[in-house]
């Protein structure tokens, strides 16, 4: 058996309007954030969803709360599902993180974390997933660097090549996670 997962980035937020690189920031959804979590929630709760998990940071908890709301579909919050931690550029211009995001695809940064360990505790995250909740269909709410650790993981993307091309977004991205 396996996991079918949905995944979902958080809806629009006043840093992503503004430029800014949110990292372990907590955000806020805009206005337009709020019209899109709606209408996530429009898409996905009649989509034989069992279960949704989202990162604990504030933009994907908002997403998930106000797309599922009125649903009996549960919301978990998970740690691990985290943008990366830009650490010193937490909250920076995305022109500055942009400009280093290459070298932090191994090494960390500063006072933060590297887009590997993102992978690595998606890994974790997925491993976990698919002994609790084996033949379900689960929504994951969380960030670009989750998307591209799943990539990695699930779809054997390189992630020197995802770091550094473009993030094409859409409504969801649907995978299938095997046992590991």
């Amino acid at each position: 058996m396996a996991v079918n997962l949905v995944f979902e980035t958080h809806a629009t937020t006043t840093d992503n309007e503004a430029g800014i690189a949110t990292g372990w920031l907590p955000g806020q959804l805009s206005e337009a954030g709020r019209r899109q979590a709606r209408e996530l929630g429009t898409r996905r709760r009649q989509d034989h969803i069992e279960l949704v998990f989202c990162s604990d940071l504030a933009r994907s908890e908002q997403t998930s709360r106000i797309a599922f709301a009125g649903s009996a579909i549960p919301v978990l919050h998970d740690w691990r599902l985290r943008e990366c931690n830009y650490g010193d550029l937490n909250g920076a211009p995305v022109t500055a993180v942009d400009q280093v995001r290459s070298r932090h695809i191994d090494a960390p940064f500063p006072n933060g974390q590297s887009y590997r360990d993102v992978v690595e505790l998606m890994r974790y995250f997925i491993s976990d997933l698919v002994h609790a909740w084996d033949g379900t269909r689960v929504c994951v709410v969380s960030h670009k660097a989750n998307k591209w650790a799943l990539d990695v993981l699930l779809l054997g993307k390189r992630l020197d090549d995802l770091v550094v091309g473009p993030f094409d977004w859409r409504e969801g991205w649907e995978y299938t996670v095997p046992r590991f």
